[in-house]
């Protein structure tokens, strides 16, 4: 399958405790977008397919020309909404009680749904930003409503330019209660949108962020699919605890390669599916960090490919695990 990757991995990688970045060099004032995209393609070449940006602070009608003559012969694959990066939406964007603030918001995301199809490119609608920090701040029933009707909006610009929006989850940051936190939530709020009649609407799976809530990636992926909402992945690794987003493979091995198994299963990648990669090296060379993820992406893949999957499957209808791990380790060379 194709393959995307976000360009913040190219970033100055801040963190609260160094607002300035581990990697200073690479701040946005210091290099343009444009220049960061010129270094992943010069180091990268034909691994990335294409990359994804936030709109409007990575991707914007002010420097699109530059992007795309870096760019190449490489596509934008996604445009991400960004109201988490704007300090006017500290208390929400699409569920900001103040109504003026809301309706900012609200434009500022079909803005980015008119750019992103206008490219022929996806809008990926992550709302980490939509929550709440304390209990008894937050009118509940008013934010859902507020949130579900901000994103039907630019589902509907979508599919008018014939582009699909990717709803993302995640349990907390910036928002220490996210609104839309799990995989159930996100499949509730797809669901009311396909009610209204916008299919173009389906699930980015950020691994990370299913790892943080303990969700299993494969049962996931295989759950999406079964009902046409398999729509993006982003693939990354870490702890389980914070969204690390370390390369792909370094740690959730086995569950990884469960979800190369069952995105194999799923044909994933023949409809123009992507691998996407959204990597955050604190400290690592950009470069290498995204190069070994591909490369151990393509080595767990090459694992899954060599199971048995007749007798797995077979296995499986009996839940024995027992023979499911003769195979899994036969794979590997036991």
């Amino acid at each position: 399958m194709k393959t995307s990757l976000g360009i913040w991995a190219f970033g100055p990688m801040i963190t609260r405790f160094v607002p300035g970045g581990y990697q200073p060099a690479h701040a946005y004032d210091a290099e343009p977008v444009a220049e960061k995209v010129h270094r992943a393609v010069e180091g990268l070449g034909d691994l990335i397919d294409g990359y994804e940006f936030h709109y409007p602070l990575e991707l914007s009608h002010e420097n699109i020309s530059d992007v795309q003559e870096a760019l190449g012969d490489h596509d934008i694959y996604c445009v991400a909404t960004g109201l988490h990066l704007d300090p006017r939406f500290g208390r929400g964007g699409l569920v900001n009680p103040d109504e003026h603030v809301r309706a900012e918001a609200r434009r500022i995301v079909c803005e980015g749904a008119e750019f992103a199809g206008g490219l022929g490119a996806n809008l990926i609608v992550w709302p980490g930003i939509e929550g709440y920090n304390y209990p008894f701040q937050t009118p509940y029933v008013d934010s859902w409503h507020w949130l579900i009707e901000g994103i039907g909006e630019a589902a509907e610009v979508c599919k008018r330019h014939g582009v699909k929006l990717f709803l993302e989850h995640k349990n907390s940051e910036p928002a220490m209660k996210i609104l839309m936190r799990n995989m159930g939530m996100t499949i509730y709020v797809a669901n009311k949108l396909r009610a209204e009649g916008l299919d173009n609407v389906q699930i980015n799976m950020d691994w990370q962020h299913l790892l943080m809530n303990d969700e299993h990636l494969p049962e996931y992926a295989a759950l999406l699919h079964s009902e046409g909402l398999l729509g993006h992945q982003h693939g990354n690794s870490g702890w389980g605890t914070f969204d690390d987003d370390n390369m792909l493979g370094a740690t959730a091995f086995m569950e990884t390669i469960e979800l190369a198994l069952e995105l194999r299963r799923c044909g994933y990648g023949e409809n123009g599916e992507r691998l996407g990669l959204d990597l955050y090296p604190y400290t690592e060379d950009q470069i290498g960090a995204v190069k070994r993820s591909v490369i151990q992406w393509n080595f767990i893949d090459s694992i899954a490919a060599k199971i048995d999957d007749t007798a797995l499957a077979e296995a499986q209808t009996r839940k024995d695990a027992v023979t499911a791990y003769e195979l899994v380790y036969a794979a590997l060379g036991a």
